[in-house]
């Protein structure tokens, strides 16, 4: 093998790498999006950075995934009893470029600190009946 041949195959390797990483973020947003109980949702946190992922119901827990990453785990887990519903909100004129478009702001407290997502109407609408539908405090095992 001639040296000419070695930067064509760095190369190919390199974009043959890119490839299979972006097969498999599309394989796993695939397969997170196919399981019941999950929405797009964008997260910011205190820090005011947005993060384009996916939130996913479970009994006691608000799961976020980040869109970007192989991990199976998620980003972020929301105890369903800690976590407050504030309110929701159009964009601000600074956020509308951060966010995808025709979402509502939800704003929600999870101990203390403030957790804003961002999600089409019908996701925030499922939010507020799952968090709603939780055992009232005294009544449950929880809250």
């Amino acid at each position: 093998m001639d040296d000419s041949a070695l930067p064509f195959i760095v190369l190919a390797a390199v974009f043959l790498l890119l490839a299979a990483l972006l097969c498999a973020l599309g394989v796993r947003r695939f397969v997170l999006r196919r399981t019941l109980g999950t929405v797009d949702a964008s997260i910011s946190l205190s820090s005011g950075a947005w993060r384009m992922g996916v939130c996913r119901y479970q009994d006691t827990e608000l799961e976020w995934f980040d869109l970007l990453s192989l991990s199976p785990l998620p980003k972020r887990r929301f105890t369903r009893s800690a976590l407050v519903l504030q309110g929701r909100r159009m964009p601000t004129e600074a956020e509308r470029p951060k966010v995808q478009a025709d979402v509502v702001i939800v704003e929600l407290t999870h101990l203390g600190s403030q957790v804003r997502f961002a999600m089409d109407f019908r996701a925030y609408a499922g939010l507020a009946s799952w968090l709603e539908a939780g055992p009232v405090i005294g009544v449950g095992t929880w809250r």
